[in-house]
């Protein structure tokens, strides 16, 4: 039936009164959730282990878990921390009584050392291997790659580096593996702005290849996408000694011949709308006359091309075109190769989201160690979410030759409204506590979902 227009509407005279009152009312009902999903996976035991070697009051397993907290629930900063002590669901899912200070938080993260961050580092990379072991992928994709962390003038180990935005600004140069199929981050390791992109890339990628051979043995395949900056002789050299597929872009540098091949070459053959690309074999002078298959692209663009390749190349009425090339071991045709290379550039978006959600570009503290423990808290913040979207709400998605997301994610953003910002109370009815939230047919059916999975 049609409402009346009276029925819509309602006349607001006045201001409310604001009152603070010591009622068990909490902003954050869907905690509750995520804290079932931890205890299913004995978050809590391992923490205990991983920990063993730091003290606190509070227990240091109780604050790594006020740190999830507080990046769940939307908070950036240890100042934060103030305005969620009074939330009973807060402070039951980090297992406290009352949450700690600013300061004895940034107290328990100055203790961190190389030594006491090895065993958080094998936290992560344990709980991202579990986790793609459960879905029995047949082959795994990492996109390794480096992302700029700014930092005040006073933290330690921060020095001026690669910025193209803000270049006088001492930063974090932190080097990331990223899993393409799940978003995991498989390996984060931090390093001083100052180096290239490529520095401490070989032991960074041995290691995670012995991690996941150790997993899962030779039954899975391993598949390396990089950036130029990888190019390097002892990558290539290790990627082909461990039998991993790799697929680096290379520069049109002076002592490549790139340049002079894609100047000779008369015959492009069509990739993607507005793409051609020719495969060559590339002969490395300098590397021993090493032979490598690469695949040069050109891109038909409506400008001109930063470096101006156009004019050394093509004659002007050829148009404009941007140039790239590939490396790779892969049996991928030209078609398939491009697409391949053009799916390394979703990990943007989980850094982004690491940024924009999981703080992953705070710096607070001005000891390299700590804020190198932070980043390790921020990036286990987001396995979790991602793990607990894996057993709970995730759906496979068709399958896509640029190797990206293989489940429909949802964003923390978007996770923060649907299921952990919800007012609720705490009440206790027949010496048990409930937690009551506000009537509504789609959360109800969400939390009925999740809770029926974590049953399961």
């Amino acid at each position: 039936m049609r409402l009346t227009i009276a029925t819509l509407r309602r006349v607001v005279k006045g201001d409310l009164t604001i009152q603070f009152v010591p009622h068990a009312l909490t902003s954050y009902g869907g905690l509750e959730l995520l804290g079932r999903y931890l205890r299913r996976i004995e978050l809590g035991a391992r923490l205990r282990q991983t920990f063993a070697g730091l003290r606190s009051d509070y227990g240091s397993p109780r604050i790594a878990m006020v740190l999830l907290a507080l990046f769940y629930v939307g908070a950036r900063r240890l100042e934060h921390l103030r305005y969620l002590g009074g939330d009973p669901m807060v402070t039951r899912f980090c297992g406290l009584a009352r949450l700690p200070t600013r300061r004895t938080v940034a107290d328990w993260l100055r203790q961190f050392t190389q030594a006491t961050l090895a065993p958080l580092v094998a936290l992560n990379r344990d709980l991202v291997t579990e986790a793609l072991a459960r879905l029995e992928l047949p082959r795994l994709t990492i996109d390794v790659d480096g992302s700029v962390i700014r930092t005040g003038a006073t933290v330690g180990w921060a020095f001026r580096g690669f910025n193209p935005h803000h270049r006088k600004d001492p930063s974090y140069y932190p080097l990331v593996a990223h899993v393409a199929q799940t978003g995991h981050i498989l390996r984060l390791k931090n390093r001083p702005g100052n180096v290239h992109d490529s520095k401490q890339a070989i032991s960074f990628l041995r290691d995670i290849i012995d991690d996941l051979r150790t997993q899962f043995g030779r039954g899975v395949a391993l598949e390396f996408r990089m950036d130029a900056a990888f190019f390097q002789r002892g990558i290539l050299r290790l990627l082909s000694a461990r039998d991993c597929g790799y697929a680096i872009k290379v520069g049109y540098w002076s002592w490549l011949p790139l340049k002079a091949i894609a100047a000779a070459c008369r015959q492009w053959y069509p990739v993607a709308p507005g793409v051609t690309g020719h495969e060559t074999e590339l002969v490395i002078s300098p590397w021993n006359d090493l032979r490598l298959r690469v695949v040069l692209y050109r891109k038909h663009v409506a400008h001109e091309t930063r470096k101006n390749f156009q004019l050394d190349l093509f004659t002007p009425d050829d148009g404009h075109y941007e140039y790239s090339a590939v490396a790779t071991n892969l049996p991928l045709g030209l078609a398939a190769l491009w697409a391949f290379a053009c799916g390394r550039g979703a990990q943007e978006k989980t850094f982004a989201e690491l940024k924009g959600e999981f703080a992953l570009d705070v710096v607070p503290t001005k000891h390299y160690a700590a804020n190198s423990a932070w980043q390790q808290l921020s990036i286990l913040a987001h396995n979790l979410i991602r793990s607990f979207q894996l057993d709970t709400l995730a759906e496979p998605k068709p399958r896509s030759r640029k190797r990206t997301y293989a489940y429909l994610f949802r964003s923390m953003r978007t996770l923060r409204f649907l299921l952990i910002a919800r007012a609720g109370r705490l009440s206790c009815l027949g010496g048990r506590n409930v937690l009551r939230l506000a009537q509504n047919p789609a959360t109800e059916a969400l939390y009925g979902q999740i809770a029926h999975r974590l049953a399961a």
